[in-house]
């Protein structure tokens, strides 16, 4: 099961250049526009989480998202995928994976166990849209 994931992550990070475009006016600043909601209107999470940002999802994207993640200044840092475990299988394809935030820098893909919102065990695929040493904006 161990292969899956990281069979993905290393499929979806080749794809990504071709995916990579400018941001679109309408979500590089926060709240993005159309039917992007805050995660934590949704769902009981506070409005900015450490390490992630302030999330914002078209709820009919859930579970896996997009999730839109911005700092504390508003400027979007990341877009945000979590896949269900249960979903990483050769019978489930998760295809056309955009980058709406704009160009990716670099991808992080990890585990996580559940929380409100995502309930069963997830993969996290995070496209960061700012490089490594501007993460650290949602740090905290």
């Amino acid at each position: 099961m161990k292969t899956v994931p990281v069979a993905f992550a290393m499929l979806a990070a080749a794809s990504f250049p071709a995916l990579a475009h400018d941001v679109p006016e309408n979500i590089a600043k926060a709240p993005p526009a159309g039917e992007f909601k805050a995660v934590s209107s949704l769902v009981k999470l506070p409005d900015f989480l450490p390490g992630m940002g302030q999330l914002f999802v078209d709820p009919a994207s859930l579970p896996a998202g997009p999730f839109l993640a911005y700092d504390h200044d508003g400027a979007i840092v990341s877009t945000i995928y979590m896949l269900p475990i249960k979903d990483l299988n050769p019978d489930k394809r998760f295809e056309d994976l955009a980058a709406p935030g704009g160009n990716v820098d670099h991808v992080d893909v990890y585990y996580n166990a559940g929380h409100p919102g995502v309930e069963e065990p997830h993969v996290h695929v995070v496209l960061w849209h700012v490089a490594s040493s501007d993460e650290a904006k949602v740090a905290q």
